[in-house]
């Protein structure tokens, strides 16, 4: 089978477990899902379909030749990243639903967002963190290659909707600084990426999954 034809079935293949397990879980409006809510052999299976796709990443330097990639919203579909298992269990009844990464290569920066509703349908929100990030070169041609060192520089706590009425003055309720991680830098490695899928490594090896 030609490569491009495999790389075309591993994806839809990974896409389609994906969902699969989302339909299973009865995830709210399009939330990703975890590693910790799935039985293991289902990790086992999203683990075996992305290193089988990364294998076969048509833009293996996309920092370098295909930068304009990367910019965009990307929607979160998996993840193993502590930070967002955490989501799954907030208090008071919310729940997270689609998360997001916006990227601006220009500006070198990106965000994250996680919409947030009661499960009662009383409120709505989001957090997001804002932050800036820079291509590392690799230590042979000190040229850019597929990772990048994040700088977090804000939170915002929001509430947007209160009964289906919009809290401007809640918009945000809280910005605080985005705290780094003490004694590393956080890193995002692309391992692949095409023109509606990205898949990356976190610097602690957190696996993410992204779709436009």
């Amino acid at each position: 089978m030609p490569t491009t034809e495999n790389r075309l079935q591993i994806k839809q293949n990974l896409l389609k477990k994906i969902e699969e397990l989302k339909q299973e879980l009865k995830t709210i409006d399009n939330s990703p899902i975890t590693d910790v809510e799935i039985p293991e052999s289902k990790v086992e299976e999203i683990a075996t379909l992305t290193l089988a796709l990364e294998k076969l990443n048509p833009f293996p330097r996309p920092l370098l030749y295909n930068a304009n990639l990367l910019d965009g919203s990307w929607l979160l579909q998996y993840s193993t990243a502590r930070e967002i298992r955490s989501l799954r269990k907030l208090p008071f009844g919310l729940q997270v639903g689609e998360i997001y990464q916006i990227i601006d290569v220009n500006n070198g920066s990106f965000e994250n967002k996680a919409n947030v509703k009661h499960s009662s349908g009383l409120l709505s929100g989001y957090v997001r963190v804002t932050a800036t990030f820079e291509p590392v070169n690799t230590e042979q041609d000190q040229l850019p290659n597929s990772k990048i060192n994040v700088d977090f520089k804000k939170r915002f706590l929001s509430i947007n909707q209160i009964f289906g009425f919009k809290t401007s003055f809640l918009d945000p309720f809280k910005v605080v600084v985005a705290r780094n991680p003490q004694g590393r830098i956080p890193s995002l490695n692309v391992t692949y990426i095409d023109e509606n899928m990205r898949l990356g490594r976190g610097g602690d090896g957190s696996l993410f999954i992204l779709t436009r």
